[in-house]
């Protein structure tokens, strides 16, 4: 049989013009939604073996979109007759996502933010309770009456109660007394009782040359002998201890926490007027201060506008609680509410080593057995200089002798004017001590002094 003009057999079945959803699509063109024509020469299925392939599964052609979409589509319409309308699909496919939009891997965006808010609830919980725990710890404290210690100088509040602090303090100052009470200046100081047993600090000036013959009065009125342990002249601080025991010692304060402005008192002898100490009151002027005055040098000092006069050396400054800040030592003549301490706690292990015999002035160290200013220190009244008819302008104006010394054996007495030892010229009261210092006890020095106008020479053993 001939086939007909187009090549296909004139029994052939004829292309249907239905939709063929396994056709392949392109850019909207007519003919991708058609089946195409047969090639020439190609034999169509019969119409058994199309149904006989519908019983089993069907296994459309792998069009690119289906390829993609990863399996069948709706409708499959190969076991239809031809020219029949599609069948409707019996059941909807479970949808899929394309390839490229599922990886397979877990979702890391919704990861990343379910972490994200487990950490945020974690951290609100975490600050939850540390709010809790500090309100409930401040409420406990306001309950308990709790007060914060802090290491830092704070300013007391309250008013200045000299009668409080004398109570605590006046317990603890003592007079000391070198040489004659009838001296010229009293040979008076003050000093600080540090130990039970009888250990006081005070200044090295107030016992320098003093010798043997120092004494106490203590605050219940009663006087004991004391003998020197050591002492630092270059820091003005001397150790010596009592003939007594069950003493109270001084509450000891720290100068660090002092603040300029703070109120202080200054304790002790003033002028060697006896009786009950006295007491001035002021600030605390400037801290850390230096002076240089001639043969004075001493740093680490505070300043007070509290008043000091002669006697008040050794005494203590104290704070408003009653504590031990410094050490009184100098004032300036001439200036106006100006007057130094040394603060304490640069003497603090000054008073170890004076404790164990450290120091340049001990028991052991030779002295003439007189104390002794400057001649022309402005402390000397030129009614004093009249009446003992000084006329020197340099040298060491003895004030005060130890009855048991060597000078008052060899005969030297209050007024005199020290102007040579052993033929070297002394300038004033610390050139002497310096120069005697080089001898030991026992040894023997020639003693130039001028007597209301006349010099005399003596020889004098020194002592310990």
């Amino acid at each position: 049989m001939r086939s007909g003009r187009d090549g296909r057999h004139p029994n052939a079945e004829q292309p249907s013009s239905a939709f063929n959803p396994w056709a392949p699509r392109s850019g909207g063109a007519a003919a991708s939604a058609r089946p195409s024509a047969a090639a020439p020469g190609a034999v169509s299925s019969p119409p058994m073996a199309r149904h006989q392939a519908a019983s089993g599964p069907a296994t459309p052609p792998e069009a690119p979109l289906t390829a993609a979409l990863g399996g069948r589509a709706p409708v499959a319409d190969d076991a239809r007759p031809p020219g029949a309308p599609p069948a409707p699909p019996t059941g909807w496919p479970e949808p899929r996502l394309p390839h490229a939009l599922s990886t397979g891997k877990p979702d890391k965006p919704r990861s990343t933010v379910l972490i994200a808010f487990c950490a945020f609830l974690f951290g609100s919980l975490l600050v939850g309770a540390a709010f809790a725990s500090y309100a409930l710890g401040d409420r406990n404290d306001e309950a308990s009456g709790a007060t914060t210690t802090t290491t830092q100088p704070l300013r007391s509040a309250e008013p200045l109660d000299i009668q409080k602090i004398l109570d605590i303090a006046r317990p603890s100052v003592v007079t000391i007394q070198t040489g004659s009470p009838d001296g010229l200046f009293g040979g008076a100081g003050s000093g600080v009782v540090i130990s039970s047993d009888g250990l006081i600090l005070t200044n090295a000036h107030v016992i320098e040359g003093a010798g043997s013959n120092i004494s106490v009065r203590f605050s219940d009125g009663t006087s004991v002998e004391a003998k020197l342990v050591g002492a630092s002249t270059a820091d003005d601080i001397a150790l010596i201890r009592a003939d007594r025991t069950d003493l109270t010692p001084a509450k000891m304060g720290s100068s660090a926490n002092l603040l300029v402005g703070d109120p202080v008192v200054a304790i002790g002898n003033a002028l060697n007027l006896g009786g009950d100490p006295s007491v001035t009151s002021g600030i605390v002027s400037a801290k850390d201060r230096e002076i240089n005055e001639g043969a004075l040098r001493l740093d680490n000092l505070i300043q007070t506008d509290a008043a000091i006069n002669p006697g008040n050396s050794g005494g203590p400054l104290v704070n408003a609680s009653g504590e031990v800040v410094g050490i009184n030592t100098a004032i300036i003549a001439g200036a106006q509410n100006v007057g130094f301490s040394i603060a304490i706690d640069s003497v603090q292990d000054l008073i170890e080593t004076l404790k164990a015999g450290g120091g340049d002035l001990t028991a052991d160290t030779a002295v003439l057995g007189l104390t002794s200013v400057d001649v022309d220190s402005p402390n000397v009244p030129q009614q004093l200089k009249d009446q003992f008819g000084i006329t020197a302008d340099q040298g060491a104006l003895v004030s005060s002798v130890d009855p048991k010394g060597g000078a008052s054996s060899a005969g030297i007495q209050e007024g005199d004017v020290v102007r040579e030892l052993n033929g070297q010229e002394i300038l004033g009261a610390t050139d002497l001590t310096r120069m005697v210092r080089r001898y030991q006890p026992g040894d023997q020095v020639e003693v130039t002094v001028e007597r209301r106008g006349q010099r005399q020479t003596f020889r004098v053993t020194l002592g310990p």
